[in-house]
């Protein structure tokens, strides 16, 4: 084999492998074979904006998927990381008059690949970082204390209970429904704040009566599983 073919064949093997790499990268292998555990690399194709949120079309290990973060700039291109996300099948938004068969609502989503991170099951507390707060809240009549409901909540599971309480921190429209963290002075056991799900509109600081169904080791997957969980609460008395 002569000089000039050799060279001839060492850059076609050159050639061959930057564009092997170069593809890889641009549909996000390099990137996947790098991720820690526990951690999601996607890369978007398509934006949709709302009020609230941002859905993503994504590309991830080849398979296309909805997600939805809260409303920030992103372009097709884009890449994203995340740990952290639930699943919502036949989620419908009002806003976009629009059903998605699958949309994953991601908590921790990131431009850059964060530290390894792998998700752990987490009660309500650590999973909204809720603080102890300077409350006192006067039981309501035919209600219960949030410290009450810790201290027996098996007697309370599947029934409708009555609970005042402030309004510490407010997540709306998840799933189609306001997530309320409210807390009454009260606790047992360390556990001091409740979450609640409601329909109704309600402002951070805001104390009210709050009427719903208890339900226990509520697992929503992900990561977010509530020992003790209000649900479809009704508001009354807001003050």
């Amino acid at each position: 084999m002569t000089r000039n073919k050799i060279i001839f064949i060492i850059v076609l093997l050159l050639l061959s492998s930057f564009f092997i790499v170069t593809t890889c990268y641009r549909n996000g292998g390099q990137a996947r074979k790098a991720l820690p555990a526990g951690m999601h690399g996607v890369m978007v194709d398509e934006v949709v904006q709302t009020s609230n949120y941002t859905y993503l079309k994504v590309d991830e290990n080849n398979s296309k998927i909805w997600i939805a973060v809260v409303r920030c700039e992103a372009k097709p291109g884009d890449s994203l990381y995340y740990t952290m996300a639930f699943e919502m099948k036949n989620f419908v938004s009002k806003e976009l008059s629009r059903t998605f068969p699958s949309v994953f609502f991601v908590q921790d989503p990131s431009s850059k690949l964060p530290a390894a991170k792998v998700p752990e099951k987490l009660t309500p507390k650590k999973a909204e970082a809720v603080r102890k707060t300077e409350i006192h809240v006067g039981q309501p009549q035919g209600g219960i204390s949030i410290g009450d409901l810790y201290k027996d909540p098996g007697s309370c599971s599947g029934k409708q209970v009555i609970i005042r309480g402030t309004v510490v921190k407010l997540n709306t429209q998840i799933m189609g429904k306001n997530w309320i963290h409210i807390q009454d002075g009260t606790e047992f056991g360390g556990k001091f704040d409740l979450t609640i799900t409601t329909k109704d509109s309600i402002a951070v600081n805001k104390t009210a009566t709050f009427k719903g169904t208890i339900t226990l080791n509520k697992d929503f997957g992900y990561g977010y599983l509530y020992d003790v969980l209000m649900e479809d609460a009704s508001t009354s008395d807001i003050k």
